[in-house]
């Protein structure tokens, strides 16, 4: 049993971007449960995630790239049997003004961010369809897909996307496949300081969060494993904020001045 106290002995699980970051901590609360575990990337990851007794596997894949995607979620499952959890973990972009932006940028990241994830669940779609108990799969979206994005309008109308591709196939792929969202906010990850600046000033964003800190990678892990435990089961479709209570509003501390 893990330490979140979920068996997934027998379950196999495919983690995009699974090697380090958020996909890393994700990955090592999978195999500690019990599950087998695949991560895949376009290189080849320092080290590979374990934990439990169990090193993931890796494979290399550009999941931007539907016939690479397919034939990695296939060959995957035709590997360890089966497959059933997937999690759309990979995902990113620089910050770029959208005045500057080219459209090979631009193209690039929706392709990360949203078209990869549809090419992973449309092959694992296939996969879990076929099993008698189905399979989830679940989307690591954005805070910036549900509110502006300034800088990073690609990704934020990509997460948009993700979240409304997430609804529409767990209607269309329900009752076999279970399809949910994560709506990240602020994690700190070992490039916080690229993304929010100088210690004081990530200190200062921390201090606006309600929860009074980032999340940490491992915040995401246990919202991924509250999805695949039991305690879920009827839930599909949804969108699980994992922001530790959002954003106030700035105008809110403007007014009070």
């Amino acid at each position: 049993m893990s330490d979140y106290g979920i068996d997934l002995t027998g379950k196999v699980a495919l983690v995009t971007g699974g090697a380090r970051g958020i996909g890393r901590a994700i990955t090592e609360a999978l195999l500690d449960a019990g599950a087998l575990a695949v991560v895949c990337g376009r290189n080849d990851p320092e080290s590979l995630p374990s934990a439990g007794g169990r090193t993931a596997e890796f494979m290399r894949c550009d999941i931007r790239k539907a016939d690479q995607a397919q034939a990695m979620v296939a060959e995957a499952a035709a590997r360890l049997g089966r497959l059933d959890i997937v999690v759309n973990n990979a995902g990113g972009s620089p910050e770029v003004p959208s005045a500057t932006s080219s459209p090979r940028l631009f193209e690039a990241v929706v392709a990360l961010n949203l078209l990869a994830p549809f090419y992973i669940a449309q092959a694992a779609n296939t996969v879990m369809q076929a099993q008698a108990d189905g399979g989830q799969i679940i989307n690591i979206a954005s805070v910036s897909g549900v509110r502006p994005s300034p800088g990073t309008a690609a990704y934020g109308s990509s997460k948009a996307g993700l979240l409304n591709l997430t609804r529409t196939l767990a209607i269309e792929w329900g009752p076999k496949v279970r399809m949910n969202a994560l709506v990240v906010g602020l994690v700190d990850t070992e490039a916080a300081d690229d993304h929010y600046g100088s210690h004081d000033a990530h200190a200062a964003i921390a201090a606006r969060i309600p929860l009074g800190r980032m999340a940490v990678s491992k915040d995401v892990a246990k919202a991924v494993m509250l999805l695949v435990s039991p305690l879920a089961d009827y839930i599909s479709g949804a969108q699980l904020a994992v922001d530790g209570g959002g954003e106030p509003p700035g105008y809110l501390e403007l007014a009070k001045q």
